[in-house]
């Protein structure tokens, strides 16, 4: 298996359709969230909208780099969500994130193996590899917080 098969299959399995580390993944716990459950905060936690969006604001930067762009994503910027107020807002982040995935998981399952170990736009940002891995690792902390949070939601 060719590594970037290996990596996409890895995000696949995060965001998309994967059941084998977590037994759950992004996409499952989004789609079976109502909006009212997405924007409703448990103490100082963040809402699963604010999660959501949050990931997908990565997704997103990082396909704009694999296209030839520019990095314009900041991290202090990546919890600026706009609110959402209705279903149809709470859909429309979900099929974003659903199609940025699809999008960032094509990108990787494409790459040449050779650009994995090229350096991230700045030497101090690590290689293309490391940017991915920390994708991977970053959406399973963000997915593991989003299924307790709805634990507490449904408990209530």
């Amino acid at each position: 298996m060719e590594f970037n098969s290996y990596l996409a299959g890895r995000l696949e399995e995060v965001l998309l359709n994967g059941k084998w580390i977590a037994n759950t993944n992004f996409n499952d716990q989004i789609t079976t969230t109502t909006w009212q459950q997405a924007i409703t905060k448990i103490n100082t936690l963040n809402s699963i909208a604010a999660l959501t969006f949050h990931i997908n604001y990565y997704l997103k930067g990082l396909i704009n780099v694999f296209a030839g762009g520019q990095l314009l994503i900041k991290d202090k910027y990546s919890f600026d969500m706009p609110d959402i107020t209705t279903a149809a807002e709470w859909d429309n982040l979900t099929l974003e994130f659903y199609s940025n995935s699809e999008k960032f998981i094509h990108c990787v399952a494409h790459m040449n193996n050779s650009l994995f170990y090229q350096p991230f736009i700045k030497h101090e940002y690590g290689t293309y590899l490391r940017n991915i891995e920390a994708v991977i690792e970053h959406s399973y902390y963000h997915l593991g917080q989003i299924t307790l949070i709805k634990k507490l939601l449904n408990k209530n």
